[in-house]
């Protein structure tokens, strides 16, 4: 990254607390697995030091988190995505979706596609409800806007059934788990359930007639809902969590196979903007993603609650992310996350993604030229699989070869460009004018091809 860049970077986070009336943002760069970059704009009201260790709450962004848990205690066995989850909690037979509805499942609950009515404005203030408290209203029957498994709906409570399940699972509260599990092992240890015991945090604004005003005196506590987003904690924090889910050399906590499940769209939810960028979004376990033509797959969470605003925000496979934590009412730090991202993709810091070059397909790429190069239907016999002489018998394959050499002299192979371990493409040159070749392996034992096409 240019220092141009990093000018850049910073003079985003600074128009935006302007701009967006925020007391202060703290951003971090996050590059192959760890913090690059800290950038710091002024609270207007505490002088909050100005390092990456400054405590903000993150709201929403505890969604991956908790369920980084759920899929933790799928793996050990303890319970699998496609059970109801009142088997695991019984007293949330309760909650049921309209007459005819399947019972609420923990995959649904992960997704978004529980069918609960959205409940941001609600949740937001009722983090702290207690046990009883929140018993009362599942045993009432929540509303629902849709019937479960048929459509997104953001819902904050599926999250606290979530934590729920949780408890009654293990005897354990998912808060705790995550602690101990999870922000444990990755060193995040100024990450907690409650307001730090220290002056090193970042007091709660909102932007009221015309100014930055304190918000509530005392944030709103621990409690049923906060698995949906009760953690408070600091960008240095947040840049081990976000280069852990990129990181494929490493299990800790969670396997790899089960973060990247994590990272799939497991719902649609339709074309979305962010920072004048529109492309497919959609909702995974605990986070969203974006599939932007240009930057490729995104993963993010936002976060709001009264007095806060965060987004975390990385480009999947790519080891690069940015965070950014505000102190003003649901701030819009998503729209700085994404510019940044901008940023950084128009000074050049943004790697591409190469396609590893499996054997099994370099061989049965060589193995093609050489054919074309010199046809012998024994060879074609095996190297291809069985549909190809059916779907183009021999002697055609081996004319159209003939005329190739007429026209291009000997093959060789000057480019190969793989799209999987089984697929990709080649570049093919003789004498003259190079030309593609599409290759695609079967499935079977051996990777024959089953199917090339010249360009």
């Amino acid at each position: 990254m240019t220092p141009e860049c990093r000018a850049t970077l910073q003079q985003l986070s600074d128009s935006t607390a302007s701009d967006a009336h925020v007391a202060s943002i703290s951003w971090g760069l996050i590059v192959d697995g760890r913090l690059a970059e800290h950038g710091h704009t002024g609270d207007l009201h505490d002088e909050l030091p100005a390092d990456d260790t400054a405590v903000y709450r993150i709201a929403s962004m505890t969604k991956s988190f908790t369920a980084a848990i759920v899929l933790r205690l799928r793996d050990q066995g303890i319970w699998q995505l496609d059970d109801p989850i009142a088997r695991h909690a019984p007293e949330l037979a309760s909650v049921v979706g309209p007459p005819g509805s399947a019972p609420v499942t923990i995959r649904q609950l992960l997704s978004m596609t529980s069918g609960l009515a959205t409940d941001d404005a609600w949740a937001d203030r009722h983090l702290d409800l207690t046990a009883d408290e929140i018993d009362v209203i599942y045993a009432a029957g929540p509303t629902f806007a849709h019937a479960p498994n048929t459509a997104y709906e953001y819902s904050n409570l599926g999250y606290g059934m979530l934590g729920r399940g949780v408890l009654r699972a293990t005897g354990k509260r998912v808060q705790d788990h995550i602690t101990d599990e999870l922000l444990q092992p990755l060193e995040m240890h100024d990450s907690t359930w409650v307001r730090p015991d220290h002056d090193h945090w970042a007091r709660p604004h909102r932007w009221q007639d015309g100014h930055i005003v304190r918000d509530w005196p005392t944030p709103i506590g621990d409690g049923e809902i906060a698995p949906m987003g009760g953690l408070w904690t600091t960008v240095s924090d947040l840049a081990k969590w976000v280069a852990w889910f990129d990181d494929d050399t490493t299990d800790i906590s969670l396997s790899m196979a089960s973060r990247h499940e994590m990272q799939r769209i497991h719902t649609f939810i339709g074309t979305t903007t962010v920072a004048g960028r529109t492309c497919p979004a959609g909702y995974g376990f605990g986070v969203n993603l974006r599939i932007d033509p240009d930057l490729g797959t995104i993963v993010s969470h936002a976060g709001g609650l009264p007095g806060y605003g965060s987004s975390m925000r990385w480009l999947k496979g790519k080891r690069l992310g940015v965070v950014a934590l505000g102190n003003s009412t649901y701030a819009h730090m998503s729209t700085l996350t994404m510019q940044m991202l901008e940023a950084l993709l128009d000074d050049g810091a943004v790697p591409t993604i190469t396609t590893p070059l499996s054997p099994q397909f370099s061989a049965a790429a060589d193995g093609l030229v050489a054919l074309l190069n010199s046809w012998s239907d024994d060879a074609a016999t095996s190297l291809f699989s069985d549909n190809v002489v059916l779907d183009e018998p021999f002697s055609r394959q081996r004319a159209a070869a003939v005329r190739l050499l007429e026209q291009h002299g000997q093959l060789r192979i000057t480019e190969i460009r793989p799209t999987a371990a089984a697929s990709g493409t080649i570049v093919v040159q003789g004498t003259g004018a190079s030309f593609t070749i599409d290759i695609e392996l079967s499935p079977v034992a051996g990777g024959a091809i089953q199917l090339y096409e010249i360009h």
